[in-house]
């Protein structure tokens, strides 16, 4: 079996990247968005509700400029109070 924890993820920066974001379902994402990515180009589209409707599921993908940048956006869209989690 490999450990994938032991390895690197080899990427041609700069490139588009897709995070998967679950969000309460009456927070309003473009708001989160502005909140976090402030005035940077990105697209948002959702993707699932819960079987409860308790969160949204979200597709964000926008193009990230290295490894540090891809990053540090997981670091503050994890840090925002209404992403429940990223997937």
């Amino acid at each position: 079996m490999i450990d994938l924890s032991k390895e690197t993820l080899k990427l041609d920066y700069p490139c588009n990247w897709i995070y998967k974001l679950v969000c309460h379902h009456d927070k309003d994402i473009k708001q989160i968005m502005t909140d976090v990515l402030e005035s940077r180009e990105h697209t948002v589209k959702e993707s699932k509700v819960s079987s409860k409707g308790k969160y949204k599921s979200y597709s964000l993908e926008l193009l990230v400029h290295n490894e540090d940048d891809r990053k540090e956006l997981y670091r503050l869209l994890g840090e925002h109070e209404h992403i429940k989690m990223i997937v």
